[in-house]
């Protein structure tokens, strides 16, 4: 039986789709770090895991016998993506399924910041009735600036516009705008029209440290500023100065460049404390329905590989997704360097042993190419061990079919 781990707390749901695949489940409620990830792994097959858990190439090479990985969120960037690819382990995550969940709570926190409701609550509980428009603004009107215009970015923009507001946008790459959103030449032409901010890219190392000084100085004077992102984006100590300072008119952030490994850890910020600031734990997709539908899409993409070899949505394997032939016996996943003539080589081998290809398909990916090939005959052990020992080989597994002898 196979074996899945599972960290952080992913939705219960996903245990029955793994119980149904034949997948033992076992669970830890915290992050694990680096050495005790390394411990845990022992007799696993499968990884599942949230933001805060890392999975380096030293975990990777300490257990090669790890096929999967489940990110049960949108970002991957815990993940040596690379280091997984190069030894055949397939890593999923779920682009779409808490989406909403965020575009809720940014257009909750552009609406708080806005009406500065941070400051009339906190007022109220010192016990001192301020009664004031005072910095107080619709945001019917105002000018949104949504940088990374992804999956969430998009669905922002329809929302934002429901509302009123008028939405500019910039991504590196060419997106087509919806409504009446308009793309933005460059970051700086976005920031110096918004009056309200929000970073909505994904976490790939090019963008790394992407809002320092130069940004916050370059954004209108008095906007506010969200990230919902990436803790590693943003430069926190220089949006406390521009806080203190009047720049920016009031910040929420949800994610931080080190975050705690376990509900109930300490947390510390340089932007505790300051007037109009929303601070949440990484709390962007975490509603009861977004919960539910990443648990299911992940533990299914997870399954489905296990037993049909389908990479589908993968992140760091070509995508492929072969229809299963009735005359199927086995089925065949090989993940290999991405070199001339090696389909050629592994059809020669299975042909020179008699093995009847039912089915084939191909894919590649940079460096990495996977086939998954359908054996409608026997599959001689010899022919399996000579593809294994091939030079290009990074992975090899044999899927038998429930009624194959």
């Amino acid at each position: 039986m196979a074996r899945a781990l599972l960290l952080e707390n992913p939705h219960l749901n996903a245990d029955p789709v793994f119980a149904s695949a034949g997948v033992e489940v076992v669970r830890h409620p915290g992050a694990l770090d680096e050495d005790e990830l390394i411990a845990a792994l022992d007799g696993i097959d499968i990884l599942g895991i949230r933001s805060t858990t890392r999975v380096t190439e030293r975990v990777l090479a300490a257990h090669p016998g790890l096929l999967a990985i489940g990110a049960f969120c949108i970002g991957t960037n815990q993940i040596d993506l690379k280091a997984a690819a190069r030894r055949g382990v397939a890593v999923f995550n779920a682009p779409f399924s808490n989406t909403r969940s965020v575009v809720e709570l940014a257009v909750a926190e552009i609406i708080a910041l806005t009406r500065r409701l941070t400051v009339r609550d906190k007022s109220l509980h010192a016990g001192v009735w301020d009664k004031s428009a005072t910095g107080s603004h619709e945001v019917r009107g105002r000018t949104l600036g949504i940088v990374g215009y992804g999956n969430i970015g998009t669905q922002l923009s329809v929302v934002a516009e429901a509302l009123g507001m008028r939405v500019v946008f910039y991504d590196t790459a060419e997106k087509l705008a919806l409504g009446n959103a308009q793309r933005m030449g460059s970051l700086a032409e976005l920031l110096a029209v918004a009056d309200i901010v929000t970073l909505h890219v994904d976490g790939r190392e090019g963008n790394a440290g992407m809002f320092t000084r130069e940004q916050f100085e370059q954004m209108k004077h008095g906007a506010a500023f969200l990230n919902l992102s990436r803790g590693f984006l943003v430069d926190y100590a220089v949006l406390r100065e521009k806080i203190l300072d009047g720049s920016v008119s009031g910040a929420a952030v949800d994610v931080f460049p080190d975050e705690p490994r376990r509900t109930g850890d300490a947390f510390d910020s340089e932007l505790r404390g300051l007037p109009n600031v929303i601070l949440t734990p990484h709390v962007g997709g975490s509603t009861q329905e977004a919960q539910e539908n990443i648990g299911h899409f992940v533990s299914g993409k997870l399954t489905k590989y296990l037993q049909a070899a389908s990479t589908d949505l993968s992140v760091n394997l070509p995508r492929l997704s072969l229809e299963p032939s009735e005359a199927a016996r086995y089925r065949v996943a090989f993940v290999h360097r991405n070199t001339p003539g090696v389909l050629a080589l592994v059809n020669q081998t299975f042909a020179e042993h008699g093995a009847n290809i039912e089915g084939q398909i191909l894919g590649t990916r940079g460096e990495i190419g996977y086939v998954v090939t359908d054996i409608g005959s026997e599959l001689p052990r010899e022919a399996v061990e000579a593809v294994r020992q091939m030079e290009d080989t990074l992975r090899l597994r044999v899927m038998t079919r429930p009624d194959a002898d």
